[in-house]
């Protein structure tokens, strides 16, 4: 019963008959519904549901859609269920009946399609009307009833065109009026029916929904109930929260892509790359760039992002050659964001601080007079790697000017960036190690000052400059809070500095004491440690 308006407004059907749609369409302006519908009905030996919905689709389309949803409020789809069932269920018992079978199966699924299809539209009328609560009730009632009408799932090549097309739309559709409604825990539930029943979708249907399920576990802020026992399957893996089913699905689009069913898109690795990250997985991660086919996704941006990896998974070296490659003068020698990652990487080596000057230099360079952020980054970086340089000094010469030019630099950089936490760190601590105690303490308050007293490294440095100065009853003060504000599982460093201050300060049972907490706090992270690594091994 497919509908199909030729020029002169004639609507034809796939079975061949045809009625004037303009007649109708003046019936309808009248308010004389059921005239219409009876015009049809005899006309085209419709029921009344199919004469209701080709009445409904005619007003969708002219966009009359108030007018439309009034026409599709008439139909009765319960009763349109039952009546299509039977014949739709039905099975040939001999290849004698193979004929008639089908033929009632094509039959049924044209008038199927047609309700299915005004049932759907009225979901859109309502959506049109800001009734996105109802239009999802509308829309679900659809594939409530296409269950109804095929129990065994919808039988593939052997179904309706427009049929099939009617599903795959209200399937793809229900979660989002959900979302619209704001009810996310419903759309959560129908993204997984969508997903799990038997629709019969085609690829880029099912990469649109998984995609769109992805964005909502990962960025919609609501914690997804794990899968109903009735949707497990034995020995299949069950996701326990939003990450894990998150990362299921971006693997299964990675897996499509792979096998030529879907195209490639750059927006799966950017949601891959955050899960990922968020689950602490970045050699994983590392493993899918790697796999990525040449050509698929710009080979500077896949070293910079493997280099992120191998740095997360402490692999320096690995990260420092392929920014090396990045860096190159045939390739993107001026890309800011990797020369500072790689002078941040050279910053914590001093074997590799000599070209880590090289690299805070150019990104200084670059960054004059662009972003003045930047350039206090790679001040500061500078300055670490001169820090790093006056260690390894030959002379007492070299490393005084690599140290009077390490402050400069963070000196610089303090003055652009104002209250860095992290370059009032890296001043305090440069000055402790050039033994200028005074100037180290008051950058180390300022730390302790802009953090409020959250980082537990701030405390234990400033216990340090304080414990250099032979302060020792004001350093055991400083740790004293610093316990105090600080996590159990985090306490040991704090413990340790407290022990060696009590020895310091010749009171042997009190260092012995703090030396006995700390033992505690060890051996309590090595059976509760132990514990969660034998129940991860079950």
């Amino acid at each position: 019963m497919r509908l199909k308006g030729d020029d002169d407004g004639t609507v034809v059907l796939a079975n061949g008959l045809s009625v004037k749609a303009s007649d109708d369409e003046v019936k309808l302006d009248e308010g004389d519904i059921q005239e219409a519908e009876s015009s049809l009905r005899e006309g085209l030996s419709l029921n009344y549901e199919e004469a209701r919905a080709l009445l409904g689709r005619l007003e969708y389309q002219r966009g009359n859609v108030e007018a439309a949803l009034r026409v599709f409020d008439g139909i009765d789809l319960q009763a349109a269920i039952q009546r299509l069932q039977p014949a739709l269920s039905e099975k040939p018992s001999s290849k004698r009946n193979r004929s008639r079978t089908e033929s009632l199966h094509s039959v049924s699924q044209h008038a199927a399609s047609l309700v299915l299809e005004a049932i759907y539209l009225k979901s859109m009328s309502l959506l049109k009307l800001g009734k996105a609560a109802e239009a999802a009730q509308e829309c679900k009632s659809v594939l409530d009833a296409v269950e109804k009408m095929f129990q065994h799932g919808i039988p593939g090549m052997m179904v309706d065109a427009k049929l099939q097309e009617t599903v795959s739309k209200a399937v793809e559709l229900l979660p989002e009026l959900c979302k619209q409604a704001g009810h996310n825990q419903e759309a959560l539930s129908c993204y997984r029916r969508a997903l799990l029943s038997h629709w019969n979708l085609d690829d880029e249907c099912c990469v649109r929904i998984q995609k769109k399920f992805v964005v909502l576990l990962l960025y919609g802020g609501v914690e997804a109930t794990p899968p109903s026992l009735a949707a497990q399957t034995d020995g299949a893996y069950v996701p326990k929260n939003n990450l894990e089913e998150a990362i299921l699905l971006l693997m299964m689009l990675l897996k499509k892509w792979w096998l030529g069913k879907t195209r490639w898109d750059p927006s799966v690795m950017e949601h891959f790359t955050f899960a990922l990250s968020l689950a602490g997985q970045t050699s994983v991660l590392a493993r899918q760039f790697e796999e990525i086919l040449p050509g698929m996704y710009p080979r500077c941006d896949r070293w910079f992002s493997l280099a992120l990896c191998y740095h997360a998974e402490g692999q320096n070296e690995a990260a420092l050659n392929l920014l090396r490659k990045f860096l190159n003068k045939n390739e993107c020698p001026n890309d800011l964001p990797a020369i500072l990652f790689a002078a941040k990487i050279c910053s914590e080596d001093s074997l590799l601080a000599s070209e880590g000057v090289e690299y805070a230099q150019r990104a200084i360079a670059n960054a004059h007079g662009v972003n003045k952020h930047l350039r206090a980054v790679g001040l500061r970086y500078l300055g670490l790697c001169l820090g790093k340089l006056g260690k390894i000094a030959f002379s007492d010469q070299e490393r005084s000017c690599c140290q009077v030019e390490a402050l400069k630099a963070l000196d610089e950089a303090i003055a652009q960036e104002g209250q860095n936490s992290d370059l009032l760190f890296d001043l305090s601590f440069e000055y402790a190690v050039q033994y200028n105690s005074n100037a180290a303490l008051r950058f180390a308050k300022e730390f302790i000052d802009a953090t409020g007293g959250s980082i537990s490294k701030g405390w234990i440095l400033l216990a340090l400059v304080l414990s250099a100065q032979r302060r020792y009853l004001e350093a055991e003060v400083v740790i004293d809070a610093a316990i105090e504000q600080t996590a159990k599982w985090e306490q040991g460093p704090l413990l340790r500095i407290k022990a060696k201050l009590k020895a310091a300060q010749s009171l042997p049972m009190e260092a012995v004491e703090a030396y006995r907490l700390l033992l505690a706090l060890v051996q309590a992270q090595r059976k509760s440690f132990g514990f969660l690594r034998s129940t991860s091994g079950r």
